[in-house]
């Protein structure tokens, strides 16, 4: 049931219950395990445009955190064969075991296509009652994602040094370099990518003030994804200004919106959000365009930024920031995601610039 009233009816699989969150639609066709552990869903049923879901099954390996973080899962159809080699249990009892909800089976063409005209919206699925006034009711109740802080029920509880699972292969010379990499719901696959650039990163909370950070003796810092509405995060905010002064910083996704708040701009809602692995991002630097991966409802909007702020890379689709540098301070961020997990692997060269702007200011 969505808070304007449309209403879906289908097959319940995975966990039973009732959740609520917000309606968004995500147009990767493989990736699903990802996107389920990506933390930047806290909060959201996620709808996933691609119709056959499940037939790879899910492994440990691909993990973006140690649990699903969606708040629900909805699909066209569920296959009841996981066929790839590297499969370790099913979809339908990865989500049970982890209390999460799935539907399947009606057309989710119909949900994205309305999810695009009206926006995303307040839903709630539900195998416990066919009431739809009722649901309709304790879905309008519910709390908008528009001004909800989300980074504390994500970020890590304490400081840790993180320790490789996947072994990627080392693709940097030189020396490691220590990176403070603030925790708002950050992937695994990130930590990876910067191990694979000898940068050893000490994964920190989101409150960690930077008097914290300083102790660290770090050479750069690092903004990580993760979900809600970055304008709340007040504090995080505050920290992250006199961050910038004092250390090469790189930032993603909401990671990037927190940088652009920092340096002084505002932020808004998208109408339904960039979500998928198609999505065409243009270097206004170079003229080249990457095919990005992206998960986000909002954005850094251009014209608030300061004078000593050079926008970067801009959003083919429709025209919205995708990324900036500071002229003045070693900083830069973009809005999408370069370690492609899911997605395609256009971008990953942002890790070995982090690093370089790193060497740079030694």
């Amino acid at each position: 049931m969505l808070e304007d009233g449309r209403c879906f009816e289908g097959r319940a699989f995975g966990a039973f219950g009732t959740a609520f969150g917000e309606a968004v639609f995500n147009t990767s066709i493989t990736g699903y395990q990802e996107i389920l552990t990506d933390p930047s869903y806290c909060g959201q049923i996620v709808t996933l445009t691609y119709p056959l879901i499940g037939n790879y099954g899910v492994n440990a390996l691909d993990d973006e955190s140690s649990r699903i973080q969606v708040a629900g899962l909805i699909i066209k159809e569920l296959s009841a064969v996981a066929s790839n080699h590297r499969h370790e249990e099913r979809l339908e009892d990865y989500l049970r075991r982890h209390g999460v909800i799935g539907v399947e089976g009606f057309d989710t063409r119909a949900l994205v296509l309305h999810i695009r005209q009206r926006g995303a919206m307040r839903a709630v699925i539900s195998t416990e009652t066919a009431d739809r006034d009722d649901l309709l009711r304790r879905v309008q109740a519910s709390p908008s994602m528009a001004g909800r802080a989300l980074v504390e029920e994500v970020t890590a509880p304490k400081p840790y040094e993180f320790q490789s699972a996947r072994a990627y292969p080392m693709m940097a010379d030189g020396p490691e370099y220590r990176i403070a990499a603030y925790d708002f719901g950050i992937k695994r696959n990130i930590l990876e990518l910067m191990l694979a650039q000898n940068l050893r990163p000490i994964v920190v909370p989101a409150s960690t003030r930077a008097e914290a950070v300083e102790a660290l003796n770090p050479d750069g810092v690092f903004l990580s994804n993760g979900p809600g509405d970055p304008e709340p995060l007040v504090g995080v905010i505050a920290e992250t200004r006199k961050l910038i002064r004092k250390y090469p910083t790189f930032g993603i996704c909401l990671g990037h919106q927190i940088m652009g708040l920092a340096v002084g701009g505002k932020t808004y809602k998208l109408k339904f959000g960039h979500r998928g692995g198609n999505h065409p991002v243009k270097d206004l630097q170079t003229g080249r365009v990457a095919i990005t991966s992206q998960n986000h409802g909002f954005c850094v909007d251009p014209q608030t930024l300061p004078a000593n702020v050079e926008v970067t890379h801009w959003n083919l689709n429709d025209q919205t920031l995708e990324g900036f540098r500071h002229k003045d301070l070693p900083c830069f961020c973009v809005q999408y995601h370069p370690e492609a997990s899911p997605g395609p692997h256009d971008s990953s060269d942002l890790f070995p610039r982090f690093r370089r702007l790193i060497a740079d200011t030694k």
